[in-house]
């Protein structure tokens, strides 16, 4: 049985995130099509008759950074390439440019001493254009290159194979969980359903708003056998921002709430009553994270 952790590094939106919701089978980790979706390293469990798999899917790496938040992201992501890890993925976008960026990302890749696999993403969409010519010197320094759709979960059976191949073998005195429960991640329940709020954010709102804004769940509380209640905020940096996320008649948070709602009920399987509000803390970056 093999058994150890697999770190994904990346540039943000490269898909690393729907690599790891499509593996474990069920959403671990939000999405959306803007970068800084994901603000934490958010480790996740996999299992099968070959062994187990802990993934840990980071924060994208940004180019140059001057706001605290992103300071903070990139931080955590510097953190985890340093943490006890088995083997590294270094997924790429093969629609984007490769710039200065994605020369920071791969310097960091360079400096881990384990097992590496260049994992090419996006395959399915070919049809948009490719950067793909650009990224062709990294075979020689990968021996493992897969080029897959994660959403489309296209040739990632081999992949997860070559991943199992490149980890060690469980021993009888290696830590890992008892009667682990299935997908186990690192994520309290509040903080998994403020993701998940947030990610409706990021979904609805245009292209600064998401970056101005965090969701806290304040309050979780069984109210029957089938009913739970949910206490939440957004909270945003300024007031012009707060009105365009409630919309007008408050329809904006109508529809954010609506699709969250949705996604909680699913994951817990019992009806959800979420009493979301916006509230305005320009300070927010600096205290949470």
């Amino acid at each position: 049985m093999k058994n150890g952790t697999v770190l994904l590094v990346g540039r943000p939106n490269v898909g690393k995130s729907t690599f790891v919701n499509n593996v474990i089978g069920q959403k671990v980790a939000i999405t959306s099509p803007k970068p800084q979706t994901t603000r934490f390293p958010i480790q996740a469990y996999y299992e099968d008759e070959r062994g187990t798999i802990y993934f840990v899917d980071t924060p994208g790496i940004f180019d140059r950074v001057k706001d605290t938040l992103s300071k903070k992201i990139n931080n955590q992501t510097l953190d985890a390439t340093h943490s006890n890890v088995d083997v590294v993925i270094y997924m790429v976008d093969h629609t984007r440019r490769r710039d200065f960026e994605e020369g920071k990302v791969l310097g960091i890749v360079r400096k881990i001493n384990k097992p590496k696999i260049l994992v090419i993403n996006k395959m399915d969409k070919q049809d948009e254009g490719t950067f793909l010519p650009q990224y062709e010197f990294l075979r020689e320094e990968f021996p493992d290159v897969f080029i897959i759709s994660a959403i489309n979960k296209t040739h990632v059976k081999p992949l997860l194979e070559r991943i199992f191949e490149l980890l060690p073998e469980r021993t009888e005195t290696d830590e890992h969980p008892e009667n682990p429960v299935y997908p186990l991640i690192n994520l309290d329940s509040k903080t998994f359903i403020a993701e998940l709020i947030r990610e409706k954010v990021f979904l609805k709102m245009g292209q600064e708003i998401p970056y101005r804004i965090t969701v806290v769940v304040d309050e979780i509380a069984e109210r029957s056998d089938k009913l739970t209640y949910i206490k939440a905020r957004i909270l945003t940096t300024d007031h012009r921002y707060k009105k365009m996320l409630i919309g007008a008649g408050g329809r904006k948070i109508k529809e954010m709430g609506g699709m969250a709602r949705k996604d909680i009920a699913l994951a817990t399987s019992k009806k959800i009553f979420l009493d979301l509000t916006v509230e305005v803390d320009p300070h927010w970056p600096e205290v949470l994270y």
